[in-house]
């Protein structure tokens, strides 16, 4: 039995996304195509040195351009609340003070914006636009920079260094992983509307309405509910939109100075600078084994960039902590402050970045112990219990994880020698790593609105970013409502609903899920109680009495005791039945420990001659608790990974050490890998719910469909050449040059 009496079983769930009609036939909105009265438009200035002082900005010529309405700069912007002095810029932790500061701390930063009638007026204005520096000494170069960031304990040390030092089998390697960059297809976008003088609405392109509302009500010292947030349909965010960056506020600002709505779409080259990447890391790995295969410590070390004006601390030594047993352990950590803007979470946040690392280096330890990858892997888990905190998993299926990939991929045929399978000048090799995330859940609360007719509406102000929540809400109600799908409409993203937390983190569907649950409870309940005065049986009930179905409300099991809906309506003169409820994680957190999993198995091919990769097979099998709609989750799992091959390949956002320059900022000079790059994804669940994590018995799944993919790839190339390629991404001239 698990902490929760309203368990839901669920059936075979039905199938297509509830908002597929409104993406394909284009009626859902997306943040740019709202259409509000009187909007003008605005586009950003950014510098053109990454650090120093504005000493002036030559606005002139733009103002003179037909349709420009404002510009707005540091001298004229009007006054954000919270950014009043630089005590209360410190206390707002908003990150970069837009427009509040002459001071430039990375190439890019927004110094002015024009706002006109039209975008080609806005974008024409904003390209005669100057500014005269003092330009300041800068540094953008993470590479040399790092051995300068001192390193400091990251979590409690297990054992000490001295107990393994004499271990009779050690790896010791360094690992690197250059900036990547989100590059969701939709760009940011802000249209930013004051209603009335402290009254805000905002269509804004993000992964949390709640958490945009809170942070804008504490900007301008407004009540929350004062500020109107709808995010409904995203185009892909993988963690970009879990802040409010500079050009959200920028819109805000521009509205405010022009009392009129503003629309600011940011470019695809400001993509690449001003809604964070995932920072360019150095790691260092020591790992010990004795003859038999039983790690016995690590020392983890790792240190990547952050921004000036701002630290972000990633975490990435964060998942040595987690999946294996260390009786001996130390982490240690460090930021690098560059010249560049901020950067933020990005799929597998911090536990992507490390577990190549670890992977990489338990993979190279198996080699050294001759002891197969899987079989290491197996004996060194930590399947009983969370070996940082000691608590016992609530649920953990990482072995069968790994049995199950394996057999998929038929590990049987890999060949422990260094490329002894091969094809004329292709190499064939083999490799898997394993990836762990903790399966977190947040307080949530949903909605219902029933009508008449048995048609229900459930409602939440958490974002479906392509996650496919909507319609794991879908399945949930029609199972523990017993209500046809296609009487179940779904609303979401949007501040004017229950409140939710971000999606993000792998926490959407766990918290959602119990606040689902609790509304259709309490919707039950509300019911049973009008029902009680047609019929005694309803007057001391429980919600799990309560059979609800299309045209009526019954006793225990189907048809006893029935009352119609159109009875409850007609007697109480009802138009809409409405209830709310919400949901937090209980006892249950403090108890025991949760995780999600999954095993990544690779199959690739190398040309020996030009350095070229093929990805022949890969394989992820995923524990995620109960898998609510295996298509959307099979669908997560599988672009993680895409995500994974682009790491491990592809993606690397240089910069331009002498002048502060992204290269290649354009999806043209960024590369990322596409479906020539990638081959159909075999994706397995276990498929075992974890009773004690919510009522649906569901885990996450965005993140550990990445953290893996990449060592396992690196592992395979290392199979097929006998060349351990430790720096991402591994192209084939480092494949060529070893």
């Amino acid at each position: 039995m698990g902490f929760f009496d309203d368990t839901i079983s669920l059936s075979a769930p039905p199938e297509g996304r509830v908002e597929a009609t409104a993406k394909v036939t284009g009626s859902g909105k997306y943040s740019a195509e709202y259409e509000v009265a009187s909007l003008c438009h605005a586009v950003l200035v950014g510098s053109t040195i990454p650090a120093g002082i504005i000493k002036s900005i030559n606005v002139g010529n733009a103002r003179q351009v037909e349709g420009v309405i404002d510009v707005i700069t540091h001298l004229n912007r009007p006054m954000v609340p919270a950014f009043a002095d630089e005590a209360k810029i410190k206390e707002a932790r908003f990150g970069l003070p837009v427009f509040h500061t002459d001071k430039i701390y990375f190439k890019g930063q927004p110094i002015a914006m024009v706002i006109a009638e039209t975008l080609e007026d806005a974008t024409y204005a904003a390209s005669l636009i100057t500014a005269e520096y003092a330009a300041d000494q800068f540094n953008v170069d993470f590479e040399k920079s790092y051995k300068n960031a001192e390193l400091k304990t990251a979590g409690k040390d297990r054992g000490t260094a001295d107990s393994w030092a004499e271990t009779p089998s050690v790896v010791e390697a360094e690992y690197t992983i250059k900036n990547e960059v989100h590059n969701p297809m939709e760009m940011h976008a802000t249209i930013a509307h004051w209603t009335a003088e402290n009254e805000l609405k905002m269509f804004d392109k993000n992964q949390g309405v709640n958490n945009v509302q809170r942070m804008f009500a504490k900007l301008y010292n407004i009540p929350a509910e004062k500020i109107h947030v709808v995010s409904e349909f995203v185009g892909g965010g993988f963690g970009s939109g879990l802040r409010v960056w500079p050009h959200c506020l920028a819109a805000v600002i521009g509205a405010k100075a022009v009392k009129r709505p503003v629309k600011l779409v940011l470019t695809r080259p400001q993509m690449f600078t001003l809604v964070g990447y995932r920072p360019e890391s150095w790691q260092k790995v020591k790992i010990g084994a004795d003859n038999s295969g039983k790690f016995t410590g690590i020392l983890h070390q790792a240190r990547h960039a952050t921004c000036v004006y701002d630290n972000f601390n990633e975490g990435i030594t964060r998942i040595a902590r987690l999946v294996y047993n260390f009786a001996n352990l130390r982490t240690e950590s460090a930021t690098v402050p560059l010249n560049l803007s901020m950067p933020t979470w990005m799929r597998g946040p911090g536990d992507c970045t490390g577990d190549f690392a670890i992977e990489s280096a338990i993979d190279e330890l198996s080699y050294k112990l001759n002891i197969d990858p899987v079989q290491l892997r197996l004996q060194n888990l930590a399947l009983e219990k969370d070996p940082d905190s000691g608590k016992k998993w609530s649920t953990n299926f990482v072995d069968e994880c790994i049995k199950l990939a394996a057999e998929k991929i038929q590990w049987q045929n890999r060949k422990a020698a260094i490329g002894a399978i091969s094809d004329g000048d292709w190499k064939t090799g083999y490799g898997m790593a394993v990836g762990m995330w903790n399966a977190g859940r947040s307080n949530a609360s949903a909605g219902i609105k029933m009508l008449k007719d048995g048609s229900i509406t459930v409602q939440t102000a958490m974002t479906d970013i392509g996650t496919g929540t909507g319609t794991a809400m879908q399945n949930i109600a029609k199972d523990a409502t017993g209500i046809s799908k296609e009487k179940i409409r779904i609303e979401l993203g949007n501040s004017n609903l229950p409140p939710a937390p971000s999606q993000g983190g792998s926490t959407g569907l766990s918290s959602i899920s119990g606040a689902v649950a609790a509304a259709v409870n309490a919707l039950k309940m509300k019911l049973a109680g009008f029902a009680a005065a047609e019929n005694d049986t309803y007057k001391n009930v429980v919600g799990a009495d309560i059979i609800l179905s299309d045209n009526g409300i019954s006793y225990k099991t189907t048809n006893q005791q029935f009352v119609p809906y159109s009875v409850i309506w007609e007697k109480n003169n009802l138009q809409v039945l409405e209830v709310e409820a919400s949901s937090a994680p209980g006892d249950e957190r403090k108890q025991l420990a949760f995780c999600s999993s999954a095993a990544h198995f690779c199959m690739v091919k190398v040309n020996t001659k030009t350095g070229k990769i093929k990805i022949e097979k890969m394989v992820c099998a995923a524990d995620g608790g109960t898998i609510v709609n295996e298509k959307a989750a099979a669908n997560q799992i599988s672009g993680a990974v895409v995500g994974g091959i682009g790491m491990a390949l592809m993606e690397e956002q240089l910069i331009d050490p002498k002048l502060g320059t992204a290269i290649g900022n354009d999806l043209a000079g960024y590369h990322f890998a596409v479906n020539a790059d990638a081959p159909i994804v075999e994706v397995i669940f276990v498929n075992k719910p974890d009773v004690n994590s919510n009522p649906s018995g569901s885990k996450g799944l965005g993140e550990v469909g990445i953290i893996g993919a990449a060592a396992a790839i690196a592992n395979a190339i290392y199979n097929a050449i006998g060349k351990r390629l430790r720096d991402l991404p591994i192209t084939p001239d480092k494949v060529l040059m070893g």
